[in-house]
């Protein structure tokens, strides 16, 4: 069996879409091909974003390589899966251009781990999976005549949509360190949240844990990356010492939450190498702040999300300290790292006049705070649930619409007159 895995090349016109535009590693594309060549089938991967790979482009690579299997992500790599693009225009454009190729489609994301059946509907594909895909894709191969066997997928069997199971999680330590090609690696100059230091080497991408012990309402991973599971240190560390040998200066952990990890921070010290977490200040004690910043962090976003104790109960945040203590913790931080980021969200529960002043004041102490972005009710997101209940075929499009009808003005980071989905969708 033969499977060709693709990362689209992401376009982001008229989207409400908040996160980085520039390419990252498609982690669970280099994961799933690792587990499939292990597993005696053969995958090659076509980053068309990184690549700059134009729909016509992929089809003539996907031909050449002639899979029995094709596989599209809907989220620009993981880094991305909890606030994704809400549209599946890309994905939609590019599975109309792989339209008359025998072979069988696959979706993969945070669209089809949430809402599985409209997600097979919108982009025509013969199955879907739910969940984490490493795992499933090798059964998939080794059952492609008895799809009932495996979970965790939703099949097109004749014009019948099934779903079977629910979303799969991996188990961590199934990963290998990833190995990306040398050429890849060259294409890689992007250092994802790095600010005010002068890029050296490389950048990547790595995950040391996937999964978060918290539940905040505004945060999308109930049908995915939910339970938090850490990668085995040496398999970890393996992966960095290959990423340094191949160029790399510079590493990103896309962790959902990046936790005070002493043998992990101390290994670090020892490696030539910066990088940036995204994490929850309140868990840090000021030693291990240090520890950071001299392992070698030079950019922390920590997730803020609300200057009141109340804005970020409403949050479901169960923050262990107070405001007046995340500023501190904040600035401790800034002493060793020199890129801080406190991350706010729109609440509603926050005097703009008060968000300013609190902005301006740890601003004068060198940590960075964003203005508040508009909360996206992202499907499979505690904010969706309470508002709407569980996701159906038309969540996608209910939680844009309720967006766009509840903010006039956006992020700088997003299109200032974004359109609407079925819009957006539209071929």
């Amino acid at each position: 069996m033969r499977y060709a895995l693709i990362n689209p090349n992401w376009n982001f016109e008229g989207s409400v879409y908040f996160g980085c535009r520039e390419c990252h590693f498609p982690l669970e594309l280099g994961y799933s091909g690792a587990l499939l060549e292990a597993a005696g089938f053969d995958s090659v991967i076509i980053d068309a974003h990184m690549e700059g790979l134009s729909h016509a482009e992929v089809r003539e690579r996907v031909e050449e390589f002639s899979p029995d299997f094709i596989a599209v992500t809907t989220a620009p790599s993981y880094l991305f899966w909890r606030c994704p693009p809400p549209e599946l225009k890309v994905p939609l454009e590019l599975m109309e251009a792989l339209a008359g190729i025998k072979a069988r489609k696959i979706i993969m994301g945070p669209h089809g781990s949430v809402t599985p059946l409209a997600a097979m509907k919108k982009l025509g594909a013969d199955i879907v999976v739910m969940g984490e895909p490493e795992t499933v894709l090798p059964e998939i191969g080794r059952n492609a005549d008895s799809l009932c066997k495996v979970s965790s997928i939703c099949v097109n069997n004749g014009g019948i949509l099934r779903v079977q199971g629910g979303p799969r999680a991996t188990d961590m330590a199934s990963l290998a360190a990833l190995k990306w090609p040398a050429e890849y690696m060259q294409r890689h100059s992007h250092h994802h949240h790095r600010f005010g230091t002068r890029p050296v080497g490389l950048g990547a991408e790595v995950e040391a844990s996937r999964g978060c012990p918290y539940s905040c309402t505004f945060c999308a991973k109930s049908e995915f990356r939910n339970n938090y599971r850490k990668r085995p240190l040496r398999v970890v560390l393996d992966e960095l010492d290959w990423l340094v040998s191949n160029g790399a200066g510079y590493v990103y952990f896309i962790d959902e939450i990046f936790m005070p990890d002493r043998l992990l921070l101390e290994a670090l010290a020892s490696r030539n190498l910066t990088f940036a977490v995204q994490t929850r200040i309140d868990l840090w004690k000021p030693e291990m702040l240090v520890l950071l910043g001299a392992a070698g962090c030079v950019s922390i976003e920590a997730g803020v999300e609300s200057i009141s104790e109340r804005g970020r109960s409403l949050l479901g945040k169960r923050c262990a300290v107070s405001t007046a203590e995340l500023v501190k913790l904040l600035v401790a931080a800034r002493k060793s790292v020199p890129f801080v980021q406190a991350t706010l969200l729109d609440s509603h529960a926050d005097d703009m006049k008060e968000v300013e002043a609190w902005r301006s004041s740890l601003m004068d102490s060198g940590v960075w705070a964003n203005r508040p972005v508009p909360m996206f009710p992202f499907p499979g997101s505690e904010e969706y649930s309470k508002r709407w209940g569980m996701p159906d075929d038309y969540a996608w499009e209910r939680a844009h619409e309720y967006y766009l009808e509840e903010n006039r003005s956006f992020s700088d980071i997003q299109n200032s007159k974004p359109l609407p989905l079925r819009e957006l969708e539209k071929i």
